[in-house]
C-alpha cells in the first residue's frame, strides 16, 4: 500500500547530493530494471538505475524544473515516469473530490494537464506518464480515489486525451495500488500502455496486524495476477520495505530477480523518502529511505 505525499524531485536536490551534502546509495543486485524515486540526488551516481520518477502537483508545478530533471536523466541514460497528482500539495488549498470531478468534466484542468504535457513533449529523456494513481485506495488520502469507477474512467480517459494532443510520443501508465477490484477502474486498452502496481513492506505491522512477515513476492503475486488479464507491461510503479537488517537484506535480495511465475513484470521503481501519511493502525510514518530502512528490533 502505498501511503504518501510525495515532493517533487529537482535537478537541484540532485546537483545538492553530488556535491557532497549526502551520501551515496546503489541498487540492490540483481537483472530486473530498477528506477527510484530519489529527491535528493542519492542515486546519481548508480549506473544500475535506468529509471527516475518525478511526481508532480499539477496546480504548482514549477515547469522549468521539469528541463532540469531531463537534463538530469539525460545525462544518465535514464527514462522519466512522471506521476501527475491533480491537485496542489498545498493542504489548505486543496478542493474536494467533488470539485475535481467537475472540474475535470466541465475541462477547467485541461490547461493543467496540457501545460505539463507540453513540456514533456520537449525532453529528449523517454518519458512515461502516470496520472491519479491508486485509485481504488479507500484510505481517503487522495481526493481522486475511491470515485464511481465509471467516473474515474471517464476524468482518466479525458487527461489522456489532454495529454496525447501535447505529447503523442509519451507512454502511458494506469496505475492502481493493485487491490481486488483494480479491474472495475481500467479506461480501456486504447488508454493503457504500462500498468503499474504498489507494493510495500513493514515487517512491524506484518507481524502484528497479518500474524506473520510478507515477501515481495507474497505481495505481488496477488497484485501481478489481477493486472496480468489486461496484457500490458507491468511495472512495481512504487516500491518500499522497511523492518529489521535481515528483513530488508531479504527483500534486498528478491525485488530484482526474473520470477517466472511474472513473465509481464519489467521492472520495479523504489520509492526512496519518507511516508506522510499515516500508516493504518496506528503504525506512524514509515521510512523507506536507503538509509533508515532497517528498524531496530
Amino acid at each position: 500500500m502505498a501511503y504518501a505525499l510525495k515532493p517533487a524531485m529537482t535537478a537541484l536536490a540532485a546537483s545538492l547530493a553530488l556535491s557532497g551534502a549526502a551520501l551515496a546509495e546503489s541498487a540492490p543486485p540483481g537483472e530486473l530494471p530498477f528506477g527510484v524515486y530519489d529527491p535528493d540526488g542519492l542515486f546519481a551516481d548508480d549506473p544500475e538505475v535506468t529509471i527516475e520518477h518525478l511526481f508532480l502537483p499539477w496546480e504548482d508545478v514549477f515547469l522549468p524544473s521539469l528541463i532540469e530533471a531531463d537534463a538530469y536523466a539525460l545525462a544518465r541514460g535514464r527514462s522519466i515516469l512522471a506521476t501527475i497528482e491533480p491537485w496542489t500539495w498545498n493542504r489548505s488549498e486543496r478542493n474536494t473530490p467533488e470539485i475535481l470531478q467537475q472540474g475535470i468534466a466541465s475541462g477547467d484542468y485541461d490547461r493543467y494537464m496540457a501545460s505539463i504535457c507540453a513540456v514533456l513533449n520537449l525532453f529528449d529523456s523517454p518519458v512515461t506518464v502516470r496520472w491519479a494513481h491508486e485509485m481504488e485506495d479507500e484510505s481517503g488520502q487522495f481526493i481522486w480515489a475511491d470515485w464511481e469507477p465509471e467516473t474515474y474512467i471517464a476524468a482518466y480517459r479525458r487527461m489522456v486525451d489532454v495529454c496525447r494532443a501535447q505529447a503523442p510520443g509519451a507512454n502511458y501508465m494506469w496505475s492502481p495500488l493493485g487491490l481486488e477490484d483494480l479491474a472495475e477502474y481500467y479506461p480501456g486498452d486504447d488508454y493503457v500502455d504500462i500498468v503499474g502496481l504498489s507494493v510495500f513492506g513493514l515487517q512491524p505491522w506484518e507481524r502484528e496486524i497479518l500474524g506473520a512477515e510478507q515477501s515481495f513476492e507474497s505481495i505481488l503475486a496477488p497484485r501481478y495476477a489481477r493486472a496480468e488479464p489486461f496484457g500490458k507491461p507491468v511495472v512495481v510503479a512504487e516500491l518500499g520495505y522497511s523492518g529489521s537488517e535481515d528483513y530488508v537484506a531479504k527483500w534486498d535480495s528478491e525485488i530484482r530477480l526474473i520470477y517466472p511465475e511474472f513473465p509481464s513484470l519489467v521492472a520495479v521503481v523504489y520509492f526512496n523518502q519518507k511516508e506522510v501519511y499515516p500508516w493504518p493502525d496506528g503504525y506512524g510514518l514509515p521510512n523507506w529511505r536507503f538509509d533508515s530502512r532497517v528498524i531496530d528490533e
